[in-house]
């Protein structure tokens, strides 16, 4: 059956994640490996994308490690410095895929409240047919009911959407579905699969 709707994650396809990093840069590896060890910082962010509030849950986390309060903050004082750069070979694919007509849909595991500063410093996620950020929904991927309420919003059969994600774990709950996936590691490697899919063809992607 054809493919009738692109789903991008967000996260690492479309704006990198990587915030040991950011931290890298501004206390040493040594120090943020230190943090990092203290502090279960994706545990907090998973928290976030499931629906907790962005501000009070790093607030939270930060007053429960005194030793770490001004680090844990900073991901709320610097969000938009954190989760940065736009991949821009990703991006380009979005783009030719909307000038194509194939409706695009987002699907992402991300804070309610830190999604509108991401959207605001990158206009391009504005650029979906559909959006489904885990946050507004109080699901998170891998849950398959995240995966369920997708295909009973958007009405197409499971089957004719194509999945893209950077993990492995969402990738496998959406295939367990019947959706068309494809793990994510380059934008070459999307846009491959794309023109496989005879979606957008190589002239089309600029």
């Amino acid at each position: 059956m054809t493919v009738r709707a692109v789903i991008f994650d967000i996260g690492n396809v479309l704006i990198r994640w990587h915030p040991e990093g950011w931290f890298d840069a501004r206390i040493g590896p040594a120090r943020r490996a230190s943090l990092f060890g203290a502090v279960d910082i994706h545990a907090m962010m998973q928290r976030i994308d499931a629906g907790a509030p962005f501000g009070a849950t790093i607030e939270e986390t930060a007053i429960a490690h005194p030793g770490w309060t001004a680090e844990i903050r900073a991901i709320r004082d610097h969000w938009t410095e954190i989760a940065q750069p736009a991949i821009d070979g990703s991006v380009r694919l979005l783009h030719a895929l909307r000038r194509a007509g194939v409706p695009v849909f987002a699907l992402s595991n991300f804070g309610a409240e830190n999604f509108p500063l991401s959207e605001a410093q990158f206009p391009f996620l504005r650029d979906f047919d559909r959006r489904y950020i885990s946050g507004r929904m109080g699901l998170a991927k891998p849950d398959p009911a995240i995966f369920a309420a997708v295909e009973a919003d958007c009405g197409l059969p499971p089957e004719t959407l194509l999945f893209t994600d950077d993990r492995a774990d969402n990738i496998a709950a959406a295939r367990a579905r019947g959706w068309r996936t494809h793990l994510f590691t380059t934008p070459d490697a999307l846009a491959a699969c794309l023109t496989s899919h005879d979606l957008i063809t190589e002239e089309q992607i600029t």
